[in-house]
């Protein structure tokens, strides 16, 4: 579990989780003065022009985007920015709030199923299980009175918009290896708009300006750097597992409500229960197998480990983490892994996880 919880994907995704599940009592607060709706495209848009402000100050390089990653972007920003929130819309306007906030809780799953069986992210039985164990944590945590689905058709809806996040997550995963604040930052410039004209569209309002820029504050950390740690713990980890992880969100959102003076409560406890058992089997994983790296081209930001050992026309100091354009040679060795940037080959029955 050490060697885990020292892994920068699984950091990343954790911290993800622990700034979007905070986001949400924040979020709450402000929700006596703007629609639901509306605060959705603020706190997009907080994502968006926060991490743009922060890249302009660092002066960050400009990204190039690969042609190959052009259609994987555009289709996470449109299944995850656009689809998404239109379907979530129709739901939420046509069915109960509990039954709505247990139905969110699919799109841990969704991104879980669209990896394992059609990104061939590898899996066992203890990663599903732990899934499985913190979805169900999740789904007791968001819904502690019992779920009223209504009709079909909403819930048909806000399960679309959940297959909409979880496609949007592995095709962000297809592209983890661009900068992560300039995908986040471009997600959240399309994603807020999109969701501000919805709002207005049904009938909202501008709030006050305090009101605005709490949300925007909100918005940069809950869901712009957020959405960026979760991209670096998909480079890292793969997306099925950093989307377990970040399924706990609603624990620590949990945990900062009741700072704010909530008791603490039965399903509380039980989903804290539920969700620890679930990253532990995540945490004492162990996948190892002898395993073969198919040549490979790309651009990253790296250090000089067992998977980048080039030369370089000017000497590079070990540890140092640089980018550049680089090459890896076929290579066949055994070590443990993720199912990381570098890790994303085939499995037969004889590679068990342990």
């Amino acid at each position: 579990m050490r060697a885990s919880l020292s892994n920068r994907g699984v950091q990343a995704a954790l911290l993800s989780a622990v700034l979007f599940g905070a986001g949400t009592p924040l979020a709450k607060l402000l929700l006596g003065d703007v629609s639901p709706w509306l605060l959705a495209g603020l706190l997009y848009c907080g994502s968006g022009i926060g991490l743009t402000i922060i890249r302009v100050i660092r002066r960050a390089p400009r990204v190039h985007l690969a042609r190959r990653d052009v259609w994987p972007l555009a289709g996470a920003i449109a299944a995850g920015g656009i689809g998404g929130p239109v379907l979530l819309l129709f739901g939420l306007a046509n069915m109960p709030a509990s039954g709505a906030s247990l139905l969110l809780n699919a799109e841990g799953v969704f991104t879980a199923l669209l990896a394992w069986f059609v990104f061939r992210e590898n899996f066992d039985r203890r990663i599903a299980l732990g899934m499985l164990a913190i979805v169900a944590g999740a789904a007791v945590l968001s819904v502690p009175s019992g779920a009223n689905l209504g009709s079909p058709l909403p819930s048909l809806a806000i399960l679309g918009a959940c297959l909409c996040w979880g496609l949007d997550n592995n095709l962000t995963r297809k592209v983890s290896l661009t900068d992560a604040t300039w995908l986040a930052a471009t997600k959240g410039l399309v994603a807020g708009p999109v969701n501000l004209i919805l709002a207005f569209a049904i009938g909202a309002s501008l709030p006050s300006l305090p009101t605005i820029g709490g949300a925007l504050v909100v918005g940069f950390f809950a869901y712009g750097v957020s959405l960026a740690l979760f991209i670096v713990g998909m480079r890292h980890v793969g997306t099925a597992r950093a989307g377990a992880y970040y399924s706990i969100a609603p624990f620590f959102g949990g945990v900062l409500a009741f700072a704010f003076g909530d008791r603490v409560t039965v399903p509380f406890v039980i989903a804290a229960a539920l969700m620890a058992v679930g990253v532990w089997l995540h945490l004492t994983e162990r996948h190892e197998h002898e395993h073969t790296h198919e040549p490979l081209t790309h651009d990253h930001w790296h250090t000089h480990d067992e998977h980048h050992q080039h030369s370089h026309p000017e000497p590079v100091a070990a540890g140092t983490w640089h980018k550049h354009e680089h090459h890896h040679e076929p290579v066949t060795h055994t070590h443990e892994h993720y199912p990381d940037a570098h890790h994303q080959h085939r499995h037969d029955l004889s590679h068990a996880t342990r």
